[in-house]
Formats: C-alpha cells, structure tokens, sequence
C-alpha cells in the first residue's frame, strides 16, 4: 500500500479539538497496516514533516495524503493538485465541492449520506472513529449525580436545565480541558449532552459525537440531543435519553427518576462498543485502502479516463425540475 500522510495545521494544544484526536488516532490505526506520518501545514513542529517541504520532494509523490481539517480543505486540495487524496470527512456543511478523483472517508453515516448527495461520481467509505478500550465501567461508587461539560453545550442546558437540577442533585459542570474525562465518568450518575445548538449556530453537523458513548461505555445513563451523527448510534428509550424533551420540569423528573433508580447493573452491553473498537476499524480500514490503492493504480494507468458522471448541482436539479414540468404540460401524442 502506498504510504499515507495526514495533513494537520499542527499537533501542539493551540491546535487541541476533538477533530484533531480523531485523527491521530486514525493514523495510528492505519500505521498497523501500512506506512503513515503526519506532515503539518501551518507551523513548523520538531521531527515532523511540514507540507511545503513534502511537495518539492519527488520521493513523496506517490504517496496518499489526508486531509480531514474542514475549513482548509479547499485550499490543500489546490496545493496537492493531481496528488493522490484522500478526504477524511468529520463534519458535513462546510460548502464546497470535491473533484471525483478524491476518493470520501466517513466517520458517521450521517456524513456519508450528505457527501452521498454532494459527490455522486465519488467512492465513498464508512469508518467510524475509534472509542478507546480505556472508556470502561470500572464499577466504582459514583459521588456525582449528573456530569456536565460546558463546551458545545446548549443555552438551555447551561441556564435553564442544570440551575433546576442544582436544587435538587449533585450536578458538576466541566469548563475547559479536562484530563481524566474517564474518571469524571465513572463517578457520575447520569452525563447530559446537547450540542444542536452548538453545530447550527455554525451551520455544521456533529461529525461523530464522541463523548454520549464514551459516557455510556463507563456506565453513565446519558440524555442527549440526537441531531447529525449522534443519531447513528443513539436509541432514545432504548440505549439513552431524549434531552430537552417538551419542559425544563419534565426533563428535570426525567434526569431525577434515572439519578435515583442507577444501577452499575444498567450498563450497555460491551457488544455495542465492539464497532467502534480498533480491531474491528482496522480490519473494515484494510478493505477500504485496498479499494482506494487500486483506485489510484487505475488513474495511475488511465490518466486520460476523466469522469464525466452528472452530479447533483444545482442547475442540474433545476434542470432536472425543468425537464419534469416540461414533460408534464407538453401534449401528449
């Protein structure tokens, strides 16, 4: 396989996001099958390839590079030209297009059902993000009714939800950077997150949501909201809670009755969390390089062959709207 390298604008704290985690993760997963590095873009890092230095450097042209940070998309794909992309998409609405020689790899199913519209003449993959084995149920006493992190976090949460639950539980809420997240979650109770406002607020979507199943893998009983790529694997009644559900007095009885009747019994089946585990992500990444290798062979040996698949812009919708009026009122003969 040709070796991959991860395009980031750097790995230092100014640079921290759940995005960037996501990806160091991936490259360590793809570094079981093949050769991988990260090479960033914005600043110069220590023993760390930087991309203007890779682009005049021959012996890197054959290699695969992965771009994944939204905003810089359409700018590194400029750059690398005819070099052989991937897209590793997190969240979907950033607005541009991409070329179909750019093979798309997913992390959410409601990613690759947005890029499954936008790219119709792309190859398209699901990989979702990998929960490390160290979020578990370590089945310790739990001092905290419900866990709170303010980031992402809804208006309604913050200033109407959690002042309720303060009169009447023990309720802890995390500002900032926290450094042992799993055992903040295996001392709460219930884990409340709600981030549609956060993701509409910047016309984007939740690309995975990483912290409802961390949450849930160490026991926590979790209300959230269900929008983008939490809706992937988030079953209100059946694995989590509905949050801000009709009334800040009904949501509080609801957090209240499952803070009272927890159970280190509750806790989800390990079996959920086996697809999002790295054995079974490294086995479905195999496959997907290998389909994406012979993709670039295929290019590599049919330079000339140029897709010309129709896609669903939108003056082709309105000529597609157009056609469809057109044949409606036309005689029929």
């Amino acid at each position: 396989m040709r070796k991959l390298l991860f395009l980031l604008p750097g790995t230092t704290q100014q640079f921290f996001a759940g995005g960037l985690t996501a990806e160091l993760k991936t490259l360590r997963l793809a570094q079981q099958l093949c050769d991988a590095a990260v090479v960033t873009y914005r600043q110069r890092e220590k023993d760390t390839l930087f991309l203007a230095d890779v682009l005049l450097d021959n012996q890197y042209r054959d290699c695969i590079f992965v771009v994944s940070w939204g905003f810089d998309v359409p700018r590194l794909i400029r750059r690398l030209g005819d070099r052989p992309t991937i897209y590793h998409a997190h969240s979907a609405g950033y607005g541009f297009i991409l070329p179909p020689h750019i093979p798309i790899i997913t992390v959410s199913r409601n990613t690759m059902s947005y890029w499954g519209e936008k790219a119709l003449s792309s190859l398209i993959y699901h990989l979702p993000n990998e929960i490390s084995p160290d979020f578990e149920n370590r089945h310790l006493p739990r001092d905290i009714d419900v866990l709170v992190q303010s980031r992402k976090s809804s208006e309604y949460l913050l200033q109407q939800l959690v002042p309720a639950l303060q009169q009447q539980c023990k309720v802890v809420v995390l500002d900032g950077y926290v450094d042992d997240l799993i055992g903040w979650f295996n001392r709460a109770k219930v884990y409340l997150y709600d981030s549609a406002e956060y993701w509409g607020r910047y016309r984007l979507t939740e690309g995975f949501g990483l912290p409802p199943m961390e949450a849930m893998a160490c026991g926590c009983e979790v209300f959230s909201s269900v929008n983008h790529a939490l809706a992937d694997y988030l079953d209100p009644g059946f694995n989590c809670h509905k949050i801000a559900g009709y009334s800040t007095q009904y949501d509080t009885q609801r957090i209240l009755q499952q803070v009272n009747c927890w159970t280190d019994e509750n806790s989800i089946p390990l079996t959920f969390f086996e697809p999002y585990r790295s054995e079974q992500i490294v086995s479905r990444l195999r496959i997907i390089l290998q389909e994406i290798n012979a993709f670039f062979d295929y290019r590599a040996l049919a330079p000339n062959d140029v897709s010309h698949i129709p896609q669903l812009t939108r003056r082709r919708i309105a000529y597609l709207t157009w056609k469809r009026i057109l044949k409606k009122v036309s005689p029929k003969k």
